[in-house]
């Protein structure tokens, strides 16, 4: 079987609709998530084409969106599409300075 990004459409288009209508992305608006939905699932397509024997998955990802296709028993991997929490406002872990005893 030939896979390529229009492949996985419907499951794009469910991702695409949930973005739209559920997830607040200050940084990616619909038609930016749409570009970077199909630019991942080419890059996923790569790695699940190329990887070793012992793999059974692709993943490819950025800050906002990850895509996994694993291996089934059938000709089509399974196809999985994540929206990744993430919060601009989120401040890193103040390190407690260490004592000078």
């Amino acid at each position: 079987m030939d896979l390529t990004a229009e492949t996985f459409g419907p499951e794009m288009g469910v991702a695409l609709a949930n973005f739209d209508r559920h997830v607040v992305c200050l940084e990616k608006v619909p038609d930016d998530c749409e570009t970077s939905l199909r630019s991942l699932m080419e890059k996923a397509l790569k790695a699940y084409q190329n990887r070793g024997p012992e793999l059974r998955h692709g993943i490819a990802l950025d800050r906002h969106l990850t895509i996994i296709l694993s291996q089934t028993d059938g000709p089509r991997p399974l196809c999985g599409i994540y929206f990744n929490l993430h919060s601009p406002w989120s401040k890193k872990a103040v390190q407690p300075e260490p004592s000078k005893a």
